[in-house]
């Protein structure tokens, strides 16, 4: 279902969570779920994985994740500080996790503008006991592949992490 280098990164992440003896959650916004999906198309990932939201509109990141309405007017639903919000509230709702990770982004085609163009994405990570850190990326190509480079992306930010 995920090409070789998605399933390698995820069997990584498992790998490197279960050694740690850590749970994740996800929420996803662009991505559609696509993250939880490769770390949960592998068998054993239930030692692992916790739960994920996808929470596409802006009414299911505040319904859902307790992202403020207010923060995404003030900032945007593609910026730092809702990617913060959002793995901040997968983290407070999956108390048993040890970590959350966060994309909300713009695959395209339509919906980018010069200040945010199509391929910005706002990653967040949130661990128990830390601060959230953020960063972003704008990725090149079609819908297709901007899902897929912010799917890895986010693998390897967890992985870097949990290492």
């Amino acid at each position: 279902m995920f090409d070789p280098e998605i399933e390698a990164a995820a069997d990584a992440v498992l790998n490197a969570l279960r050694a740690r003896g850590w749970r994740i959650a996800t929420a996803e916004s662009c991505t559609g779920g696509l993250i939880a999906g490769a770390l949960t198309a592998l068998a054993g990932s239930s030692d692992v994985v916790e739960g994920g939201f996808i929470t596409y509109s802006n009414e299911a990141k505040s319904q859902s994740l307790g992202v403020p309405p207010e923060l995404i007017v003030a900032h945007g639903a593609v910026s730092d500080e809702v990617a913060t919000a959002m793995a901040d509230g997968a983290l407070a709702r999956l108390p048993q996790t040890n970590m959350a990770v966060s994309v909300t982004g713009i695959a395209g085609p339509g919906g980018g503008s010069a200040a945010k163009p199509v391929g910005l994405v706002y990653f967040g990570l949130a661990m128990r006991g830390q601060k959230t850190r953020t960063e972003h990326s704008i990725f090149p190509g079609a819908r297709t592949s901007v899902r897929r480079a912010t799917v890895l992306r986010a693998l390897k930010i967890v992985l870097s992490s949990a290492s």
